[in-house]
């Protein structure tokens, strides 16, 4: 194949112009153009498992609406994430944030309240208190000493949201699993243990993750970003197979440290995560920038 020049014009799609940056050579377009085939091969592979994997920071930014309509359409049947996604679901369902600035005087932030992530402004009235007021009621309507898995408890508070703009209350509606592997490291999973009423059964979660991959013929995973909920997705990937099948994964972090979070695809083959005949691409870019493209384009082939 010669690189071919990208020719835009008005009215050009998303899909056609990742189609043209595919042949464009170069970096990271090229990749973004790689994601677009293997995810659009995957959405129409009806006996493949598909899972998705993200940080909390991501729902706090604009990019909560992408993930609100990938599943809204269930194009995943399994997500992993973190508690902060919980955390900020919760409060952008019922408060709101700031667009602020990465040069902001924290010192004078902190004085008047707000918490700063990146460039977006929380204060402390819309965040804290709004998800210690959510699961005291949830609690209070489950009563003392109910034992669920920790997917049930976000269905639980997916169908309390019950708002379209919330990543929850679409995977209560579709009945699609949440794991999140680290539901105490945030506002939420304290709040539970804080009251003590509600007992969460890890146990049932890894099941019921055991009972899916031995289940699934092939298996696909979108991670984006790093850390535990990366880690958990190809972790549970490895059981019942050789792996994941496809796997793209969008992220800035480096590999040169060691860490999973900067890990490259290549690398998980060595674990058996990612099968050594799978496809894989690694996107290094910013995920507010490439998912809503892929997203897009992928929209206008799937309708």
């Amino acid at each position: 194949m010669y690189v071919e020049d990208v020719r835009l014009v008005k009215g050009c799609s998303a899909a056609e112009l990742l189609r043209m940056m595919g042949r464009m050579g170069g970096f990271m377009g090229a990749h973004l153009a790689e994601a677009y085939q293997l995810l659009r091969d995957v959405l129409s592979d009806r006996e493949c498992l598909r899972m998705i994997s993200f940080t909390g920071n991501l729902v706090a930014t604009g990019l909560r609406g992408v993930f609100v309509e990938m599943l809204r359409r269930k194009w995943f049947d399994l997500v992993f994430t973190t508690c902060g996604a919980v955390d900020h679901d919760i409060a952008r369902t019922r408060s709101r944030y700031r667009v602020g600035s990465f040069d902001a005087d924290d010192w004078e932030l902190a004085e008047k309240n707000v918490h700063r992530l990146g460039n977006v402004y929380i204060d402390q009235s819309s965040y804290g208190l709004v998800v210690e007021r959510e699961v005291a009621d949830l609690v209070g309507e489950l009563g003392h000493g109910a034992e669920l898995p920790v997917y049930e408890v976000l269905w639980k508070i997916g169908e309390r949201l019950g708002s379209e703009n919330s990543w929850l209350y679409w995977c209560y509606r579709h009945r699609v699993p949440v794991m999140v592997p680290g539901i105490f490291d945030g506002a939420f999973g304290y709040q539970l243990w804080l009251r003590k009423k509600i007992r969460l059964s890890y146990e049932k979660d890894q099941n019921l993750l055991n009972e899916i991959m031995w289940s699934s013929r092939r298996k696909a995973g979108l991670i984006i970003g790093g850390g535990i909920s990366k880690h958990h997705l190809l972790w549970w990937s490895q059981f019942g197979g050789e792996g994941l099948d496809t796997a793209v994964y969008i992220s800035t972090a480096d590999e040169y440290d060691g860490s999973l979070s900067g890990a490259r695809p290549r690398e998980a083959v060595t674990w058996h995560k990612i099968s050594s005949k799978g496809r894989h691409v690694f996107v290094k870019t910013d995920a507010t920038v490439a998912l809503p493209i892929l997203v897009l384009a992928l929209l206008e082939e799937t309708g």
